[in-house]
């Protein structure tokens, strides 16, 4: 799935414009994961190593957002520390997450 980078609106992969709110969707592509509490850090983890990623936002299950998380070139080591303490307190509250991912484009 894809979805709009300012609206956060599902739209197809094919659209330069977000059909809602207009914006250029060029450059950023949008992607969900959904994960079981368990495995929500290692997820997380995998996806910051992944090099492209730029922001991350946790949702529960009824669509709330629980975390957005810019990621950064920098966030290693203890930068990431906080980040983590706070994804051990969602796991321990929800039973599955929504994982949006939003990537640089090529």
């Amino acid at each position: 799935m894809v979805y709009c980078v300012n609206c956060g609106r599902e739209i197809t992969e094919e659209m330069i414009y977000c059909p809602y709110c207009g914006v250029a969707q060029k450059g950023v592509k949008r992607s969900e994961y959904e994960v079981s509490s368990d495995d929500l850090i290692k997820k997380i983890k995998e996806l910051i190593h992944k090099g492209n990623v730029t922001r991350i936002i946790v949702k529960s299950e009824k669509g709330e957002t629980l975390l957005e998380m810019p990621v950064t070139v920098g966030l290693i080591g203890a930068l990431l520390a906080p980040w983590v303490a706070a994804l051990g307190v969602i796991a321990a509250m929800v039973t599955k997450c929504k994982i949006i991912v939003e990537e640089r484009g090529e």
